[in-house]
This record gives structure tokens, sequence and C-alpha cells, in this order.
């Protein structure tokens, strides 16, 4: 085919190739205990009872004053949940429980060192601290609702204990991943006019206790240069009375929390009745091009949603023991170890490090130690335990009864091991798709109601009804084969209200595409679109294939990057696939795979023909990869996920820009040495 003949095509053209996996049913014991069983629950929340269905989430919090208006659509597509309604998110998440539960851990904290031992704060505890943390944000820092404030903490429970005191005052908080640099915390601080940081002089992070004080110095710095001054700095110390940090305090600006708060023993501070619609948190997305997204979260809707999800998807009983193993610097931390179930009296377990430290079995140990019965982390951890102690968990005497998959789409090779050797085969899986912007699950199974699909995230949400269109807004049908935009035909309580001061881009990014009249104030005009690509399956289930901008397009045919991914690692050597697209002056586009693999297996080249020939074999040979490279380890964010940017960058000879943010930066180097020597 000649260069000019190269065309790109509609993502309803998305080449789908892999076969439907079989049905796994939960077990009847689960079944019995589950929190939801009714399977009405879709009648109940069909798509002509919105929005009144999600008064049942609401019905779960506690509301100072009933709202008026579920749905306030005035200022379409910012929609407005339990108008009228006035709620504290801190109260709903401890107060209430005191009655109750007062004595029963709220967080189980876990050190990364071994020697440390496991911290177990009550209720009682967690309702004590979060009173003197906001009577020190109130009477110190003088803040009040409506107030923003930057976080850019580490994986302490200082840092859920922050969350809840700014939200008893109604103070919007702004957490920032506490891998990201200065420079990312500073773009934070700037954008939501925060002149309050809250930090932490160190934490630990693969054995190694590292200067978190210095990113304070460099993002307040930086923040100044753009304009926003930061009055205050306030630092929590790893171990309360000794500084852990070699960056020196900068006097009258820096205080250290821990003594801040001797001053305030007692005190107690009353929860400010926020309006629903009142915004709790700024969560900025990551962002690989232009300007982070500061997410705008409510009060009342967000904890609604996060709270049912948690109760229903989850399965989380107070009687529980619940482990995310997400960091609270992203939504799911945020989500599903802080609001949700904190709200409906669950016992969350908080991990400072790394799952795989000192040893592939970490993970598995604290799962027996603390009685876990509930697992929650994403494909990226679930592949890299599989990589370096794929019988570790038989080691162990533990339990799960419910296990999630969270963050992106998990290959089936991948699930069926989380499910035989994690889960033991007795584990219900629920596979989820969401996003930073939707506040919770959007897609998953009802663990009580559907069998679970390997690799397919299952059907929308009870209340969640998606779509898949095509360039044109058309509709394709379920079971059509065919892959395009996945949309979300109705608002839910749980979705951002906009990016915090920028609505123009906020409809832009997320309604204008499928919008079908710009003055409209009905929701049925505004579809939300989340940029990724899905299909549809005759059930009903959905299957993500990555992120639109991931479709890679080899001679006119585009294909999704997760599928060839997934064909890779039915492989038995592959422990983790990653796919790039490479410019081709013929083809436009063609895929470079990565390779990392497990322990015991060495590379060679009839290794990497095997897994080229897998591929092709799977997909077919349009999905014939240019180069299969045999890496030593996939360039990591310090969260775990493979940076594909960067390999991306290698794959086409340009620039890998800053890799600071990577756990292991040194491996970038070797991958850039194996492509020059290679002369591709």
């Amino acid at each position: 085919m000649a260069e000019k003949e190269v065309v790109e095509t509609s993502e309803a053209q998305i080449a789908v190739h892999w076969g439907e996996e079989d049905l796994y049913y939960p077990s009847t014991e689960f079944v019995a205990q589950a929190n939801m069983t009714d399977a009405k629950v879709y009648e109940r929340f069909a798509l002509e009872n919105v929005p009144n269905c999600f008064k049942e989430y609401a019905d779960l919090l506690d509301w100072y004053e009933y709202w008026h208006t579920t749905l306030d659509t005035s200022d379409a597509p910012c929609w407005k949940w339990f108008v009228g309604g006035k709620i504290n998110a801190s109260y709903n998440c401890v107060d209430r429980h005191l009655a109750k539960y007062k004595n029963k851990a709220a967080i189980h904290f876990v050190p990364e060192p071994l020697e440390e031992g496991y911290q177990h704060i009550t209720f009682q505890e967690l309702y004590v601290r979060v009173n003197e943390f906001a009577a020190v944000l109130r009477d110190v820092c003088g803040l009040t609702a409506g107030d923003r404030v930057t976080l850019h903490m580490p994986m302490i429970p200082e840092l859920p204990i922050t969350m809840l005191a700014c939200a008893r005052l109604g103070v919007i908080h702004s957490q920032v991943f506490g891998g990201f640099s200065g420079r990312a915390c500073a773009d934070r601080i700037v954008d939501s006019g925060s002149h309050v940081l809250i930090t932490a002089d160190a934490y630990y992070r693969s054995g190694t206790l590292l200067d978190h004080k210095q990113n304070a110095d460099i993002a307040v710095d930086l923040a100044a240069k753009d304009g926003q001054t930061v009055d205050k700095v306030l630092i929590w110390q790893r171990y309360p009375g000794k500084y852990s940090a070699k960056t020196p305090m900068v006097d009258g600006r820096d205080h250290f929390a821990n003594d801040l708060v001797k001053d305030q023993y007692g005190v107690r501070v009353d929860p400010v009745k926020m309006p629903a619609e009142a915004p709790l948190f700024l969560m900025y997305t990551s962002g690989t091009t232009g300007k982070p997204k500061g997410c705008q979260h409510s009060t009342g809707g967000y904890l609604a949603y996060t709270a049912g999800t948690s109760k229903y998807v989850q399965d989380i009983h107070p009687e529980d023991v619940y482990w995310c193993m997400a960091d609270i610097g992203w939504i799911t931390g945020h989500s599903y170890i802080v609001y949700g179930p904190l709200a409906i009296a669950a016992s969350t377990v908080m991990y400072e490090g790394v799952p795989t430290y000192p040893d592939a079995g970490r993970s598995w140990r604290i799962a027996q130690d603390l009685d876990v019965n509930i697992f929650h982390t994403a494909p990226t951890a679930i592949r890299a335990l599989r990589k370096i102690g794929p019988d570790e968990p038989k080691k162990y005497n533990y339990q799960f009864k419910h296990m999630t998959t969270v963050g992106e789409p998990i290959e089936p090779e991948v699930w069926r091991w989380y499910y035989n050797e994690v889960g033991k085969g007795k584990a219900a899986i629920v596979d989820t798709w969401w996003q930073t912007e939707t506040g919770g699950f959007l897609c998953s199974t009802l663990p009580g109601i559907k069998p679970m699909k390997p690799g397919s995230a299952g059907p929308g949400m009870p209340g969640i009804h998606p779509i898949i269109l095509d360039d044109e807004g058309q509709t394709l049908p379920q079971g059509a084969g065919k892959a395009g935009n996945i949309c979300i035909q109705n608002p839910w309580p749980g979705a951002f209200q906009t990016i915090w001061g920028d609505r123009d881009r906020f409809v832009e990014t997320y309604y204008a595409r499928y919008c079908k009249d710009p003055n409209s104030k009905d929701w049925r005009d505004w579809p939300y679109m989340a940029g990724d690509a899905a299909v549809e399956a005759p059930d009903g289930y959905f299957r993500i294939l990555g992120r639109i901008d991931d479709v890679i397009n080899v001679s006119g045919h585009r294909l999704g990057t997760k599928e060839i991914e997934s064909a890779a690692l039915v492989c038995e050597e592959v422990a983790e696939a990653a796919v790039v697209p490479v410019n081709h002056e013929i083809k436009g586009k063609e895929p470079d795979l990565y390779i990392a693999l497990k322990p015991g297996f060495q590379a060679s080249e009839a290794l990497e023909k095997k897994i080229n020939d897998t591929v092709c074999e799977e997909i077919g040979k349009i999905a014939k990869c240019r180069k299969v490279w045999i890496v030593k380890d996939m360039p990591n964010t310090r969260s775990g996920n493979i940076m594909r940017r960067v390999l991306g960058a290698i794959s086409n000879k340009g620039d890998v820009g800053d890799v600071t943010t990577l756990a292991n930066p040194e491996i970038v180097e070797e991958i850039k040495q194996m492509s020059d020597e290679s002369g591709l």
C-alpha cells in the first residue's frame, strides 16, 4: 500500500478478534451472605427511573436536611445532586458509627518496615484525631468552608485523618500522589489557589526512608514564581517527636503538625453542615499531555455513590476486613480506601510500602495476619505479584471471599491466576471500569447476582447505562463485534461536577462531542464520553480496550493495544506485556511489543518468535509486531503503572522526557541501549 493510501478509520472499525470467555459463578456461600442478591435492582435503576433511583444510595447516609431536588440540570452538563440537602462527609465516615462501632478498628495501618508491627486505629481514636486536627486547620491556619488545601502526603494514617479533618470544616482538599515531584505539587497548588500545604517529613519505599520534605520546599518556591503564595507548611512526622528529613525547616512557615495537635488536646469541632453540592475535594488527573485537570467532586452525590458501590459491589459488611492496595493519592484510594468504606463502617487496611517488599509473600502475609477477606488491587500489581511469586499465595493461610480489580483492563490469563491462585478458586471477583472523573464504578458485576467473565468489566452498574457510539454518533448494537467510544447515557451522583476553574474545558472534553443540543437542559441530550474504546458482548458485558488514543492504525486496521498485550500473555513465559505504536511510512503505524518474563525463563530469539507467533495466532497476521523486546523490567511509575510513553519514545527514537517519577529510572537507559544496538 502506498503512503498516500493510508487513511484513518473510525472508532467503529477498531478490530476486535478475541472470543468470549467462559462464565464463572460465585459460590452459594458467597451469595448467601451478599449485601445485594435482588436482581430487580436493575429494574429499580432502569434508565426511565433516573435520577430518582439514586435515592437508594443517598439513604445510606445521615442527612442534616433532606434534599428537595434530586437532580438539578439548570447548568447542564454541570449536574447538581440532592440540591437543598445538608450533609457532612466527616460525620458520616466517623461520628455516626461511634454508638455501635467505637471500639472497632476503622483503619489498620501496615508500615513497610517489618519490625514496626501493625497499628489499629479505632473509630473512637479516629474521631479524636480528626477533631483535634480540624481544630488546627481552623484555629492555627484560619481555614473555613470553601478554602482549598493541598496535601502531598504518603500512605500514612495521618493522610485520611487530614482529609476527614478538612471535610469536617468544609475545606476542599487536593491530595497529590506522594510519588509526584515538587513541580507536580506546585502546579496543583497554583491551580487550586491553596495557601496551606500539608505534607510529611519522610516515608518508606522499598526499604529506604525517603526525604519527602524536600518536595515541599520545591513546590512552595515554584508556586511563588507562578504567583501563588503558600503561607503555612504543616509537616507530619513519620516518627512523632523525631525529624526524619535532611531538608531543614523554614522558620515561620513550616510547622510540625504533631506539635500543633498537642495544643488541641480534647478539642471537639462541630461538623459544618455543608450543601450536598458543595465541593468535597479536587483530584487532578496526571495527564500525559496538557495541563492536569482538577476534577471537582461534590460532597453529597460523591459520598452517596461511593457508599452504595462499596456496599453492593465490594460487598463490604462492618465485620469484614477490607484491603484496597491502592494509593490514596489516586481516586481509587479516595473512593475505596477512605470515603466509601468508612461511610459504611468498614475496617480498611492501609499499607505504606511496596507490595513485593521485602519479598513476594508480603501481601499474602498481611492478608493472613489481619484476616483480610476482601482484597482490591490493580492488574498492574497482580501481574507484578504473579511475575515474582506465582506460587506464593498457596503458602499462606488466608481466605478472600471477594476480590476486585481496578485501574485498567485485566487480561484473561492474569484473571485466571488471580482467581485460582490468589482467590484459591473460591473468591468472587469483580472487574471494574471507571475513571478519576466518575467518582466510582461504572461497569462491574454485582457479585451476588451476576457471573464473572475473565477480561470483561461486566454490564453497567445499576443506574449506569453505557452505550457504544461511532464517530457519527450512531449506536453500535449489543453483540455487533465492533468497538467504539463507550459513553454513559445518563448522569449519576458520583460524577465530577466540573474541571476546577475551567468549565469550557470540562464541556469540550467530556460532553461536547455527542451533545444533541448545547442549549438543552435535558440530561438525555448530554451523553458522557469517557475517551475509552470498548466492545459490548451479546450478553451486555463490556470489554474495555484502552484509551482511544492508544488504538494503533495498521494499514487502515485499527487494533486495540490491550488485545495485543492479552494475546502475548497467553505465553506461559510472559509476566508483563506493553504495546506501543511505531511510525511506519507505509503502514502508518505498527506495534512494538515489550515483554518482561517470569522468573526462571531466559530471553532468546526463539522466545521472541514464539511470542510474536502467538499474537498472530490469537489475533491475525495484521497484529504481527515489528519487534518483540524482552527486557529485564518495565519502566514503572512509583504507583506501579507501566509508563508506555517512555517505551513509545524509545521505539520511535524520540525524547523519553522526564523519568524522575519512575520507580526504576535506570531501566530506561538499558532499554534505550538495547534499541540502539539493534539497528532498528
